[in-house]
Order: C-alpha cells, then sequence, then structure tokens
C-alpha cells in the first residue's frame, strides 16, 4: 500500500529543550495511522542548535521520517516547497514546527477526504480563541463565502498532492505568502470539505511577525492578483477583497501599536495603504466594510493622516461588555442570560442615530467634524448590521487551552435616548442566552474535567471579544450533577470576577475553595460569623471541618475554628459553611485582631487557600477584601485548577 499523507514541516532552530517542539515531534510520530501509510519530512531551515543532528537520530530509527538538510533561509516557504517536491503521500499536511496534532488526526482527515473527493480537507483547528464559525459543522462542499473559510488563512489543511501539483501551487518567499497560497487553493479547488466534529491541530505561537509597510503593499497586492484571476468582477470577487484589505490592511491603522509607532513610521505604513487604496480599493467596494472601517478609508482617500490618528486616539479604550443577568439551572444544563454592547472609552455605551427607519455610526466623541462631508448616511448605514448582531459564547480550559462553543439564541435589544436635545440617539445591545451541557459540550462529547473559562463575542455593528464579569447583585454558585456519568459541575468566579466553571472538582474542600470569592460576613456580640458558599453538599453532608486563619502582618498569628456545613439545594440554592470567630479591637492569641488575615479551609488535615481575605480594623469592624485585593495570593484560582488536574493525573 502507497504513502496516504506526506507532513511537511519546516524547521529553523526550535530549541532542544523546547517542550512544544518536543510534543510537535511526538504528535506526528505518534499517530493511529500505520508507519507504512505515511511520512514525516522535516526540512530543516539550516539549523545550529542541534535540531539536525536530533532529527536525524529520529530518521535513523524510523523508516518513514526524512530530513532534509536546507541552507539557512529564514523563511518556512523554501522549506514547504521543497517538502512538497518530495512528498509521496496522496495528500499533504503542512505544520508548523510548535503545532501538535491530536493521534488521530491524520487517519480521520484522511478517510474524509477520499470519502468526499476533497481537493482540500480543513480538519479543525484549536487555539487559544473562540472556533471560527467555519467548523460549526462538518462540510462535504464548503463555500469560501457562506462558510467563513477567509477566517482559516494558514496552511493547516490536507492538500490533494495531484491537485497542488496539477495547479502548481507553491509559496512565494514574501510576505503574506501563506495567505496568497491558501487564496488560490480554495478558488482552484473543486471541492473543499470540513472535518468539524472533532479537533485535529493544536495551533502553536504565531512565530512570524507583521510585515512592514512596503512588504505589506506587495503581498496585499499578490493576494489580489490571485483573487482576480480566480474570480469573475463581482459580489464574490468584491467581498473577497474587502476580506483581506479589512483584515490585512485597514486594522493595522488603529490600536496601541499604531499609536506607539514613531511617526515617520506611522507615514510609511499611511502612504503605502493610501496607495494601495487608491489602486486597488474603489470606493465602490466600501459597502462591504463594516461602519467604522469606511470612515478610515475615507480618511486615506483623503489623505487625512492627522485626523486618521485622532480616530484611533478617541477610539482607544473602546471595549465590549459582557453582563450576567441570571445564572441558572435546567434539568442538568447551565443556562447564562447574558446582556452584550460595546462600550466607548471612558465605559459610555455605543449610541447611533436614527434617521427614519435607519441606523447610523457616529465617530467617538471629540473627532466628529473630522468626518465631515467623508461618510454620508450610505456609508454610515449599520442597520442590516445591527439587525444581524449575535452573540457567541465559548468555554476556554484553562490548562490545555482547548475551546469549545456554546448554543446560543439572541435577540437585538434598542432603546432610545429620553433626552429630548439629542431624541436622535439610539443604544443597542444584544440579550443572549447560553447553555452548557457538560455532557456534551465537548463536541457532542463530555467535557473534560478542570477549570473553564467563559469568553463572549459580538458580531455586527463591531466585533469584539471580553469575559463575564461578576455581576453587582448576588447569585447562585450552586453546583449541580450533569452528564452521564453524572459528575459535580460549579459556575464559579476569579479572583478578578470573571465567570468559569470547573467540571468534577477534586474534592469537597476544592469545591468550596473555587467559589469562596463569594464570602460575607456578619458581626454579633463579639464574634463574626464568616459565610463561605458551598456549591454542592453531598448526601452524607461532608467531612468536618475547620477555618484557619493567619495573619498576614504583625506577628504571624494563625487560629483555627470549626466550620459548620449547611445544605442547599442541588442546582438551585447553595449551601453554606459558617465558621464563628472571635473578634476583639485589641487582638489576642485566640481571637481576631486588628490586620489582614488569610483564610484556608481544613478538611483531613489538608488545607485549602480561600479566593478572599479577612481585614479587621481598630475599631473591631471585620469586612472581606475583594476577590484578587490581596497581594499574597495572585491568579490562587489559575493555580488552584491547575493542583487540581495534576494531582489527578
Amino acid at each position: 500500500m502507497g504513502v496516504k499523507v506526506s507532513v511537511v514541516m519546516p524547521v529553523s532552530n526550535p530549541g532542544l529543550s523546547n517542550d512544544a517542539f518536543g510534543a510537535c515531534v511526538r504528535s506526528v510520530l505518534e499517530q493511529s495511522l500505520p508507519p507504512d501509510e505515511y511520512e514525516v519530512v522535516f526540512a530543516d531551515d539550516g539549523s545550529t542548535d542541534g535540531t539536525r543532528r536530533r532529527l536525524d537520530a529520529i530518521a535513523e530509527q524510523r523508516d518513514n521520517v526524512r530530513v532534509l538538510h536546507l541552507d539557512h533561509s529564514g523563511s518556512p516557504a523554501r522549506g514547504r516547497n521543497v517538502g512538497l517536491s518530495v512528498a509521496r503521500g496522496e495528500y499533504v499536511y503542512l505544520l508548523g514546527q510548535y503545532d501538535r496534532l491530536e493521534p488521530h488526526a491524520l487517519e480521520r482527515m484522511y478517510d474524509r477526504a477520499v470519502e468526499t473527493d476533497a481537493d482540500v480537507l480543513i480538519g479543525r483547528l484549536a487555539d487559544q480563541g473562540p472556533p471560527p464559525a467555519a467548523f460549526a459543522r462538518d462540510r462535504d462542499r464548503a463555500d469560501v463565502l457562506r462558510d467563513h473559510l477567509l477566517a482559516l488563512p494558514t496552511a493547516h489543511k490536507l492538500f490533494s498532492r495531484d491537485f497542488l501539483e496539477t495547479c502548481q501551487l507553491r509559496f512565494a518567499d514574501r510576505p503574506l505568502s501563506e495567505q496568497a497560497f491558501v487564496t488560490r487553493a480554495y478558488l482552484a479547488a473543486k471541492v473543499i470539505a470540513v472535518l468539524a466534529d472533532e479537533i485535529c491541530c493544536h495551533l502553536g505561537p504565531h512565530q512570524e511577525e507583521g510585515p512592514d509597510a512596503e512588504a505589506l503593499f506587495d503581498g496585499l497586492n499578490a493576494i489580489f492578483d490571485v483573487v482576480d484571476a480566480y474570480t469573475e468582477p463581482g459580489a464574490q470577487r468584491e467581498r473577497i477583497q474587502a476580506h483581506w484589505y479589512r483584515t490585512l490592511g485597514l486594522r493595522r491603522l488603529a490600536g496601541a501599536r499604531f499609536l506607539a509607532a514613531e511617526p515617520d513610521e506611522r507615514m510609511v505604513l499611511f502612504s503605502f495603504l493610501r496607495r494601495f487604496t487608491l489602486d486597488r480599493f474603489p470606493a465602490a467596494l466600501d459597502v462591504h466594510l463594516p461602519a467604522h472601517l469606511r470612515a478610515r478609508t475615507a480618511l486615506l482617500r483623503q489623505d487625512r493622516l492627522d485626523a486618521l490618528v485622532a480616530l484611533a486616539e478617541a477610539s482607544r479604550g473602546a471595549r465590549l461588555s459582557a453582563e450576567l443577568r441570571d445564572l441558572r439551572w435546567d434539568q442538568g444544563v447551565l443556562l447564562l442570560d447574558l446582556s452584550v454592547e460595546i462600550l466607548r472609552a471612558g465605559g459610555a455605551p455605543l449610541w447611533l442615530r436614527q434617521r427614519g427607519d435607519r441606523l447610523l455610526w457616529t465617530p467617538p466623541p471629540g473627532v466628529e467634524g473630522l468626518l465631515d462631508g467623508l461618510l454620508d448616511d450610505e456609508g454610515a448605514d449599520v442597520t442590516d448590521a445591527v439587525r444581524r448582531a449575535r452573540v457567541e459564547v465559548c468555554v476556554r480550559h484553562v490548562e490545555t487551552g482547548v475551546v469549545h462553543s456554546l448554543p446560543v439564541t439572541c435577540s437585538v435589544g434598542r432603546a432610545g435616548l429620553g433626552d429630548q436635545t439629542r431624541g436622535d440617539q439610539v443604544r443597542v445591545w444584544v440579550t443572549g442566552q447560553a447553555r452548557l451541557d457538560a455532557g456534551e459540550a465537548a463536541l457532542g462529547r463530555p467535557l473534560p474535567a478542570g477549570l473553564w473559562e467563559v469568553h463572549v463575542r459580538m458580531r455586527g455593528v463591531q466585533a469584539g471579544r471580553t469575559r463575564v464579569a461578576r455581576p453587582a447583585l448576588p447569585m447562585s454558585c450552586a453546583g449541580a450533577l450533569a452528564g452521564e456519568p453524572r459528575r459535580l459541575v460549579v459556575p464559579c468566579w476569579s479572583e478578578r470576577g470573571e465567570l468559569g466553571v470547573c467540571v468534577e472538582p477534586k474534592s469537597f474542600p476544592e469545591s468550596i475553595a473555587l467559589v469562596s470569592s463569594r464570602a460575607t460576613v456578619a458581626r454579633q456580640d463579639g464574634h463574626v460569623f464568616v459565610v463561605v458558599p458551598v456549591p454542592y453538599v453531598p448526601p452524607s453532608g461532608g467531612p468536618p471541618a475547620e477555618l484557619v486563619l493567619r495573619e498576614q502582618d504583625g506577628r504571624g498569628r494563625s487560629m483555627i475554628v470549626p466550620a459548620l456545613v449547611e445544605p442547599g439545594i442541588p442546582g438551585r440554592v447553595a449551601g453554606q459553611l459558617v465558621a464563628r470567630v472571635p473578634v476583639s479591637r485589641i487582638g489576642g492569641d485566640d481571637c481576631l485582631g486588628p490586620g489582614s488575615w488569610r483564610p484556608a479551609l481544613r478538611v483531613d488535615q489538608k488545607d485549602v487557600d480561600l479566593l478572599f481575605g479577612l481585614t479587621v480594623r481598630r475599631g473591631g469592624q471585620v469586612s472581606v477584601l475583594p476577590a484578587g485585593a490581596s497581594p499574597q495570593a495572585p491568579s490562587l484560582l489559575r493555580r488552584l485548577a491547575v493542583r487540581v488536574l495534576r494531582d489527578r493525573r
């Protein structure tokens, strides 16, 4: 039987002690395909760190591994091209030196490619961000625009070798060559398939820096040349060109990096992008850009660098806000009711102008006059964008970085300003209800154990991404047994007040520690009652517990008091742990005195740190320190989650 898949990996001084490179190499050597059915081609770009000897040693032991010794070029393009020219497989997969394949990735992708007769097969990728819309489901015949394939611009794909040779597809030795290669492959392929139901490849950190202004100009021109060559004039060509112009060009004209650049550097970037805009992006294509980017394009055409910088300054600090309205359990599924909107710098909402039945984008305060005469009502119209606005919610595993999307139902809300002097102002937000079913949230399978962060992204008038902040009002942190087999799932808050969900806490005290940032205190008759939520109390009532309080300054005293656990209602009302602690204005060996105290929960002679602190004032008043306020406990929740997983393994 011939070689089914060739994995081509350019390598350049990854470092012998680099864990990511070692994991990458192991992942390609430990595939479920038999060794005689796939090969690995390492194209070494003149490494000087001992990598060549390491790869040669591997090749001596494995017949399906080849090492190409190349002169140093400083670019992965040559290694990819040489690897493609010697590959023997029916299909070729391009991998980076810090990426990692899942054990069954090549087998699954190959079978799917053969089944669909695909020229290009896109296996699901995982990185630190939300999953692209292209991975919403498996697709036998994917469309470049309808299925959002342009959001997957990297070469991490399975390509038919016959297809590559017929189209003579190779990488140019210049910046943005990967985007040009992938765009050409998308447009030339007869069949593009998507394998979305399981992760195939984990992407490592991106190594290349963004191109300089001149290289960006040349790279964008090359991509536009590809689009012109493989499409007919019309909406498809315009939308593809607008995508690359927006993501590779216009985004460089805002943000901290642009504002921090030297004036000469900004001028050069502006000049090249202005030249590109005048040559390749006519005003008729602006309709495919969001309104705030049409404003940047208008300033480019008018040679208004000063106004563009002012617009970038005024826009800095704009952010997405995700407010949690409700958190509850429904038959083992955790429901998150969210309200999401864009905030201007300083926290003010983004107000839109209403003109008849249309909504118009407005520039940030202080720069409205800069766009006078440059952006008419048609250019500022965001009516359709508001109508299509939606919220996406995903969970990210703290330790592995794996991300999974949650199902969300959305609706758009709007309200007038209620001000007679500015009655045309409209505030817009998106409400969404996300469903977290721990039994099937991982692509139809149970979520792995551990701590999962909750992330929110909004698409519409302006895209943005954020975490869910803790609401001002009290909210239940009751856990519930969910999925099959039944596992404890606990909603919790980090010390910075960000929502997370822990699946299968390691122990009873660990589950209490996860939600302990919601602790409260009450003073009565020379004592303070410390009350900590308990997300789930087992039928046995839980083991005996004690509250340990350690003084953070002064004499470093500590005291131990018994704690009573009171059950709640699983999935509805959290239980509580109550400890009665004596307090004195002057302190003593057997009571709390003035100063800061750090609590821990002791069960079976093992202490677990809690996510809050206590401060006692001179008058005897006791208050809870906000999560993260104590400098002695940075990132405690993250450390706790990592320890839970490490101990479990």
